[in-house]
């Protein structure tokens, strides 16, 4: 084979090999044919082209949150890999959260939306932002915020693909939370917050209230981590 051929199907061997490797310690959440292991607001959820989907209409509007549970547990210390489709609205990805009643949850979410605010930002109900997309954000005892950037919002937004797939990955473990999105680091928090920061809980995905939307979940896994010491 000449040289200048190879160089240039090298990458893409490479690329395969990776590809093939499996996700060594991750186990899989959604079986992509029903929602066994699921649970939610009965008429909000289903299975369509292998993906969980969620989605409103001006003939079925959303007016208030509701969220599909995983049943597999209430992790602490792990990281969630899947890849979602978001047109229009806001969505996001509950973890270490508390379920409450009619379908609704409380605590960490990793947000995603079809605007430029909250894509890649970590948000808490009580507190609201906790980390910004291009935010490191370290919160002590007292609750006491210390922000540093780790990018440009716009420029870490560029990464995201609108109205079509994109992995997100939450790895959660002892205080610190990182939210990466298609490879790309969006926000970090170390959350000491006494009183505040959830150790452990519910894993669930939201259907947000608002104009037409359709969000689309697939390809869920989670690994069990070690935890840091807090």
């Amino acid at each position: 084979m000449p040289k200048t051929v190879f160089a240039i199907l090298l990458p893409l061997f490479v690329s395969s090999a990776l590809a093939a490797e499996p996700e060594e310690g991750f186990v899989s959440m959604f079986n992509g044919k029903d929602l066994t292991g699921w649970e939610g607001k009965p008429g909000w959820w289903y299975v369509e082209d292998g993906a969980i989907t969620s989605q409103s209409t001006p003939e079925k509007p959303c007016t208030k949150c509701n969220y599909l549970m995983w049943r597999g547990g209430k992790p602490g210390d792990f990281e969630l890999r899947l890849e979602y489709k978001l047109i229009g609205g806001n969505s996001g990805i509950q973890f270490r959260s508390r379920e409450l009643p009619d379908w609704d949850t409380f605590g960490y979410q990793a947000d995603m939306e079809a605007g430029t605010q909250w894509t890649g930002c970590l948000f808490e109900h009580e507190r609201g932002g906790v980390a910004m997309r291009g935010e490191k954000v370290e919160i002590d005892e007292s609750g006491k915020k210390t922000v540093t950037s780790i990018g440009d919002p716009k420029e870490l937004l560029k990464h995201v693909k609108p109205n079509d797939w994109n992995e997100y990955r939450i790895i959660a473990r002892g205080p610190e939370i990182t939210l990466v999105i298609n490879g790309v680091v969006m926000a970090r928090a170390v959350d000491r917050h006494k009183g505040k920061a959830a150790k452990d809980g519910v894993i669930a995905l939201q259907m947000h209230p608002g104009p037409p939307m359709k969000v689309q979940f697939r390809n869920l896994r989670i690994k069990i981590l070690d935890a840091k010491p807090r």
